[in-house]
């Protein structure tokens, strides 16, 4: 009799208890401006196992800050990649400056084309001084210009510092046939336009910066004769005082022509790194004149851990 009403009890518990609500991405949204990451990611997983492409790249910015998880860059690539293999716009741009920022420059690349011709101004910019610099790709000055011209016209700052350098390498007339360029291709594909602020934009998480400030990473600068100057440094040393970093670049200043000095702060050191250098070789290179100096050095990409 006892055992009978047990489960009358029980059977009662289960037609009384209140369903779970559906949990979506934009539940993790909220869960994640609340700061609870770990319920955010709880939420989104089941949802990018699914095959959503929302979950999947907020997953990724997961794992890429390390929130809720423990950081990998690796978990990041794989859910960025989902999403940005359905087509997710933010994906396919957040993957490809993460891959060009950590030295796959092809497949960075790839992606930030892919994302450039939909025309997101970060990988317009990167993309386009790429082209210009033939760094990682054919160098084709026009179209890197049009690129450029087309970010800057977005409001994205670099973009326009970017293109005021080359504005002075390129003449007018060539100029004049890249604008030509940038206008048919903004018809063909009009930049992302943002929601309303009243419309929630369930893709997105907070990132590391907004649109229109620098993007993830640098992006390569120009020298007058079109070569890029930018992505690479070496670092020769860390120093609990700035000014013995400081002496050390005037000790071997001479050795490194046309170059300069940055302080890096990093806790209670300070990090003497040179620059800038077109590509890991030409910083590589840099190390080994200084080897005959007894000199530590090693190459670093910009924007990289350190």
């Amino acid at each position: 009799m006892v055992h009978k009403y047990l489960v009358a009890v029980a059977f009662l518990g289960v037609l009384t208890a209140a369903p779970l609500p559906a949990q979506t991405v934009r539940s993790g949204i909220e869960a994640w401006q609340r700061a609870d990451y770990e319920r955010a990611v709880a939420i989104w997983r089941p949802l990018a196992e699914k095959g959503d492409q929302d979950a999947a790249f907020n997953l990724g910015q997961a794992y890429r800050l390390g929130r809720g998880v423990t950081i990998s860059l690796g978990a990041a690539k794989t859910w960025f990649e989902r999403a940005a293999m359905k087509g997710h716009l933010d994906a396919q741009t957040t993957l490809g400056l993460m891959l060009f920022e950590n030295g796959d420059r092809t497949g960075g690349l790839r992606w930030l084309r892919v994302a450039a011709e939909k025309g997101e101004p970060r990988a317009l910019l990167v993309y386009g001084t790429a082209l210009f610099n033939g760094d990682g790709t054919k160098r084709d000055p026009l179209l890197g210009y049009a690129y450029v011209s087309r970010a800057a016209a977005q409001g994205l700052l670099p973009a326009q510092s970017t293109l005021e350098q080359l504005d002075q390498i390129l003449p007018v007339d060539q100029r004049k046939k890249a604008v030509a360029m940038a206008m048919a291709k903004a018809k063909a594909a009009p930049p992302p336009r943002s929601k309303p602020a009243s419309t929630p934009r369930k893709a997105t998480v907070p990132a590391a910066a907004p649109a229109k400030q620098a993007p993830p990473v640098a992006a390569p600068s120009v020298s007058p004769a079109g070569e890029a100057i930018g992505p690479w440094r070496i670092q020769l040393g860390a120093f609990s005082q700035r000014g013995a970093a400081e002496g050390l670049f005037r000790k071997l200043s001479g050795a490194l022509p046309g170059k300069r000095a940055f302080y890096v702060p990093a806790g209670a050191v300070t990090r003497l790194q040179v620059g800038p250098y077109p590509t890991r070789d030409a910083a590589s290179a840099a190390c080994g004149g200084l080897s005959g100096r007894g000199q530590a050095c090693f190459p670093l990409a910009v924007g990289s851990a350190r």
